[in-house]
């Protein structure tokens, strides 16, 4: 067999995001635009969050949540720069 199962990503994930993802840098995928996803236009007046490129207003990431639940689409960026805690 030459692959895992997708379990095989639940340390790596939780890992990346136990950090502070505002401050990882992200490239937008539609104009390729880099940086801090806190400098993103966040849009909250709908049943979730919006963030968008501040560069060409293209969505970056949809966030939607319930009591139990959350949603995360990141498909708005082609990469996404976290740095990881010293204390690995």
């Amino acid at each position: 067999m030459d692959y895992l199962d997708g379990n095989a990503l639940g340390g790596a994930l939780g890992e990346l995001f136990a950090v502070d993802v505002t401050a990882a840098v992200g490239q937008c995928a539609s104009c390729g635009t880099t940086g801090a996803i806190g400098q993103a236009r966040v849009y909250s007046n709908a049943p979730g969050m919006i963030a968008r490129c501040p560069a060409c207003s293209e969505v970056l990431i949809r966030l939607v949540r319930n009591e139990d639940r959350a949603w995360l689409d990141l498909r708005g960026i082609s990469c996404l720069q976290l740095a990881l805690p010293a204390d690995r």
